[in-house]
Parts: C-alpha cells; structure tokens; sequence
C-alpha cells in the first residue's frame, strides 16, 4: 500500500473522518480527484504544501494520511506541468527518486474513501514553500492567484510590478452564480466574490440551505471578505448549522 498525505482545513478534517474525500479539485488533465503528496523521508518535504495553501484556506491546516493500493492509477508531476500516468507505487518511486521534489504533487482521479484514511494529525502551519519553490531574491508575480488582498507588502508589489488584468465584476459574478447548476461552479464563482469586499451578503442568504456541505463551508468562508450585520447574521447560522 502507498502511503500519501492530504492537506486540508481542519473544519473539513472531521467531515473526512465520517465520509472521506471528495472528488472536488480540477485535474490538470481534465476530470476531479484529490491532489496529495507522498510520504517522504523527509517532514518538510512530506508537508511542503502547507504554507501555500494557508494564503488560500483560511483557518489552521491538518494533514490526511492516506493509504492507497499500489496499483491505483494516478498521476504525478510539478503544478503546473502535464503529469504523468503511472500507478500509486510508481508516483512514491517517482517523487522519492527527485534530487528536488518541491513543487510535486500527486492526483487520485477519484475520491477517498474512509477505508483509506488513516489518521488525521496536527502539522506547523509555516512548514513549506510560499507562491514558489525557491521564491525568495526572486522577482514576485502581482496577479491576484500568487499577491491575495490584504497580504503583507501587498499593494507596494503591486505599484513596483503592476497588473492589468481587472478584476470580474460584481454584476458578472452574481449572473453566472444565477446560471450555476452545479455545486463545482456555485463554488467557483463563490471564491470569485470572496477575493474581495463586494457587499450585499443577502444576495447570497438562500445558498445557506443549499444540499452540499462543500458549497456551505465556501460561504461561511467568503463571508468574511463582507461587511455588515447581514454578513455577520448569515455566518453565524452557518456556523451553528454546521
């Protein structure tokens, strides 16, 4: 059996433990799955995606061990990059072969099951890597995927390396949100709105019923980039609703 690790938020960690890992990230060859990482020699190696992740998900990260037949197709390569279809073995072999693995990752086309996880643990949310493997005298990039609203230096980077790209209108979001059929795009468009202070948090008040835990737990979440008691109201339900 390979042994793989699953970051991810605590919040979600517990949901996992009674039901396992959902098939939501996007695979770089098309299809969902869940991205991990093998279990290396090394800890930091192991846990590298922590500190990167933190810039996205907020709240304290735990890490998922996972155990997977040596024959499950999956596949493997740097973010970014094509990767290549080997079996669970082969992507252990693979990663622990590199003179340098950061920057790896490893996608299961399929969810995990809770036969498959077995333990969830506490990990240091500063271990790892920020925006690249070997960012640091680098020059950074100001697009709004690596610089989030808000971070340290932020709007300085910005006026030294400006960007262009403007930012989807509210009025843009809030039709696609209209025109969402899935819980997939429902949660696009939700991460969409959360990038910055939009307003109006009663324009999303009915997705607090809505079925999928996940869609639920990506409101609660982007209702902190909103203002006012409205927002305040609509996350406290959530929160008591869990």
């Amino acid at each position: 059996m390979a042994e793989f690790v699953h970051i991810t938020t605590a919040r979600a960690a517990r949901r996992i433990e009674r039901s396992g890992i959902a098939a939501r990230s996007h695979g770089r060859a098309g299809g969902r799955g869940v991205y991990c990482m093998p279990v290396l020699p090394s800890f930091t190696l192991t846990y590298q995606w922590v500190r990167e992740l933190r810039r996205w998900h907020p709240g304290v990260l735990v890490a998922v061990h996972l155990r997977l037949p040596d024959d499950q197709p999956v596949g493997v390569g740097r973010y970014g990059d094509t990767p290549r279809e080997v079996t669970a073995a082969q992507a252990v072999a693979v990663v622990r072969g590199l003179e340098d693995p950061r920057g790896y990752e490893v996608f299961v086309p399929r969810a995990i099951t809770t036969a498959e996880v077995r333990r969830v643990r506490e990990v240091p949310q500063g271990v790892g890597w920020r925006y690249l493997p070997g960012a640091h005298g680098r020059r950074p990039c100001p697009c709004p995927a690596c610089l989030s609203r808000g971070g340290y230096k932020v709007s300085r980077l910005r006026q030294r390396f400006p960007y262009d790209e403007p930012p989807r209108p509210k009025s843009e979001l809030m039709a696609r949100l209209r025109t969402a059929t899935t819980a997939d795009e429902i949660i696009d468009v939700l991460c969409a709105l959360g990038r910055r202070r939009r307003g109006g948090a009663e324009e999303l008040a009915y997705l607090a019923d809505h079925p999928d835990q996940d869609v639920r737990d990506t409101l609660e979440s982007i209702l902190g980039a909103y203002r006012g008691r409205e927002a305040r109201r609509l996350r406290e339900r959530l929160q008591v609703n869990g």
